[in-house]
C-alpha cells in the first residue's frame, strides 16, 4: 500500500473517472497524459508515489459526459486549507526540485457536477503518509468535505465509495511492524460521508501471513 509502512492488500479502484496523478508539482500541472480504464476501472499508476516523483509524472483523466472535470493546483489547495494541520502543511515541500509528494486523483464521490478531488501527503523522509483530503465543488470553489491526518494512511476511490487504510499500533509496536491494518470504507450520505464497512487484517506476530479479520 504507497504511503504505509508494512504490508497490505492492494485495493482495486472502479472508478469510471479514477486517476491518479502521482505528484502533483506548482510547475508541472500543466502536462497531463489522458487516461481511461476498461471494463468499469478507472485507471491508475502501478507504483508507489516517490517512483514516480522520481519520474517527474503526471496523469489526468479525459473529460466525462456525465461529470465534468477541473484539474486543481493540490499543492496550493492543501497550503491554503484552514482544516489541513501545521504539522503536514510544514511537512509538504518538494522532495526533489519542484516534485512534491503528493498524489492527486479525480472522482465521482458526491454526485456533484465536477468531480470531487482526493488528495493523498506523503512525508519525503520516509514516504509515510500523513494525511489525506477530499474536496468537493461547491459554487465553482473547492471544499475540503473530508479529511484525516491518522498517520500512516492512505485513501482510494472505489466506483464511487472512499476508501481509507490506515495502520494500526498498539503500545509496544516498532515502526516497521504494525499489529493490524484497518480499511474503511466512506459512502456520501446526507451531505456528508458516513462510514459503511471497516475490515481489519492482523498481521503474524511470528513471520507468517496476515491474519484476516472477520467483517463486523
Amino acid at each position: 500500500m504507497r504511503g504505509l509502512t508494512g504490508a497490505g492488500p492492494d485495493q482495486a479502484r472502479g472508478s469510471s473517472l479514477a486517476v491518479i496523478a502521482a505528484v502533483a508539482s506548482i510547475t508541472a500541472l500543466a502536462l497531463f497524459v489522458a487516461a481511461c480504464g476498461s471494463g468499469g476501472m478507472g485507471a491508475r499508476d502501478e507504483g508507489p508515489a516517490h517512483a514516480s516523483a522520481a519520474a517527474g509524472a503526471v496523469a489526468s483523466p479525459s473529460p466525462s459526459s456525465t461529470t465534468g472535470y477541473r484539474p486543481v493546483d493540490a499543492v496550493s489547495l492543501i497550503k491554503k486549507d484552514p482544516a489541513v494541520s501545521s504539522t503536514v502543511k510544514r511537512e509538504l515541500k518538494p522532495c526533489s526540485g519542484d516534485d512534491y509528494p503528493v498524489e492527486v486523483t479525480y472522482g465521482d464521490l458526491t454526485g456533484g457536477s465536477l468531480n470531487d478531488v482526493l488528495i493523498n501527503v506523503s512525508a519525503c523522509s520516509d514516504w509515510v503518509g500523513i494525511g489525506t483530503y477530499v474536496y468537493r465543488d461547491v459554487g465553482g470553489t473547492y471544499k475540503n468535505v473530508f479529511k484525516t491526518e491518522d498517520s500512516p494512511v492512505f485513501s482510494e476511490i472505489d466506483g464511487t465509495d472512499l476508501t481509507v487504510t490506515k495502520q494500526v499500533y498498539d503500545t509496544d509496536d516498532q515502526e516497521f511492524n504494525p499489529s493490524r491494518e484497518t480499511v474503511i470504507t466512506y459512502r456520501w450520505k446526507a451531505g456528508r460521508f458516513t462510514e459503511w464497512n471497516r475490515h481489519d487484517t492482523y498481521y503474524s506476530r511470528t513471520g507468517g501471513d496476515a491474519l484476516p479479520a472477520p467483517d463486523s
